[in-house]
């Protein structure tokens, strides 16, 4: 009776356990030193970041010759991501499922297509099993040619991450354009064109502002834009602001370091911006739950709620709400004091007195940076094995022990 009781408790415990596997590609293609001009180019331009959370992916690599050729024409940061992105393909394809692809030929979608960078199905590759046992690979934007070839596979985690090596770059004129320098980017028609139109001419209308902005694009740069009506409504309290105020509140929405969507999510914390200054603290807090990512302040959350371009060094999102910084807004984000029991109890059900609340008009004193502790930094991208329902296990164990004294 012990024996059966104390079995199936352990069959408790086992299906109570929960374990999570992950991958690192840098950590897979430095085992392997003729891989590492790829492997590097994948940290560099930060897909590394996105191929670790993604599951259900295969890596298509390319030995340190083939990248020194592209390399040659000295590419653009930003251009190499593009020629990088196509080689990681949004489907798991194994040795064997290479071999054995359903009528000959499959179609694959890759990050190049993700990112919204390839124009109309340019960012999908044709994998195709040809004669002789190969495995022929090429972009569909290629006129049908399929000169490049599976030559093995590195490693794989089934149904995970596929990483395998092939004959040489997919060529792709496409993903392969120039891309404009950093500093010839218009962030302010960037902005406009996707939806965030009355904060991009807000800040045409600041010089300071606007020349802050472009001239940390070099360096890198990450901007949170509020959507047009969200920031129309937000106006009137903005023009109540003093000069410096102004310029500090504009400023606030940009962040100076490139951050790509899955940094934001990997690197949760608070955030410094390009309104900090010495104890002017101006910053907020990156959290993100699950898929998405919120910008906190002391009295607003917004939410990132698309991406309106990511290509290093800049990045640019949008958000559903206008972030008020406590050094602007102290007075809007500190809660009033709760009355006193007594008081509360005796008081008025109506008053002729309202509280102050989020809308009146703005403070533009100083004030102490936001309390409370910073977000909890998330697990990193590392392979990792997570054990949960560890109050279940001790109970379990507890239970097991007694049983055996028994």
């Amino acid at each position: 009776m012990q024996l059966t009781v104390l079995v199936s408790l352990l069959f408790l415990l086992s299906t109570a356990t929960t374990i999570t596997y992950g991958h690192n590609i840098t950590s897979i293609l430095g085992q392997h030193p003729s891989l590492s001009t790829f492997n590097h180019y994948l940290t560099l331009t930060h897909l590394a970041g996105e191929i670790n959370r993604r599951t259900t992916i295969t890596v298509c690599a390319v030995d340190n010759a083939a990248m020194s050729e592209i390399l040659s024409k000295k590419p653009s940061i930003s251009t190499i991501k593009n020629i990088l992105s196509l080689h990681v393909l949004l489907d798991y394809f194994g040795a064997k499922k290479l071999h054995q692809i359903r009528d000959g030929t499959a179609l694959a979608a890759t990050m190049f297509q993700a990112t919204g960078s390839a124009p109309g199905s340019t960012g999908f590759v044709n994998i195709t099993d040809v004669k002789g046992g190969k495995v022929a690979f090429g972009p569909k934007d290629n006129g049908g040619n399929l000169d490049v070839f599976y030559v093995k596979s590195v490693e794989e985690i089934p149904y995970n991450i596929s990483v395998i090596q092939i004959s040489k770059l997919l060529p792709s004129d496409v993903a392969a354009a120039p891309t404009p320098e950093p500093s010839a980017m218009n962030i302010t028609d960037i902005m406009s064109a996707h939806g965030c139109k009355v904060f991009a001419d807000t800040l045409i209308a600041n010089p300071d502002a606007s020349k802050t902005y472009q001239d940390t694009i070099d360096g890198g740069l990450t901007v949170f834009c509020p959507l047009d009506d969200t920031f129309k409504a937000f106006l009137p309290k903005f023009k109540n602001l003093t000069a410096s105020g102004k310029v500090s509140l504009l400023q606030f929405f940009g962040v100076p370091v490139y951050q790509s969507l899955a940094m934001l999510k990997s690197n949760n914390g608070i955030m410094n911006t390009l309104a900090t200054n010495g104890d002017k603290k101006f910053d907020f807090t990156v959290q993100n739950d699950g898929e998405d990512v919120t910008l906190k302040t002391r009295g607003t959350t917004a939410k990132i709620v698309g991406t309106l371009i990511d290509e290093q060094p800049l990045a640019i999102y949008s958000i559903d709400k206008v972030l008020l910084p406590q050094e602007l807004f102290k007075a809007a984000l500190t809660p009033a004091p709760a009355p006193a029991p007594e008081e509360a109890a005796d008081a008025p059900k109506s008053s002729k007195h309202k509280k102050p609340s989020a809308d009146d008009a703005p403070s533009d004193s100083p004030a102490d940076s936001p309390d409370g502790d910073a977000a909890d930094q998330t697990a990193d991208d590392n392979a990792s094995v997570r054990l949960d329902g560890g109050r279940l296990v001790a109970m379990v164990l507890s239970l097991c022990l007694g049983l055996l004294l028994l």
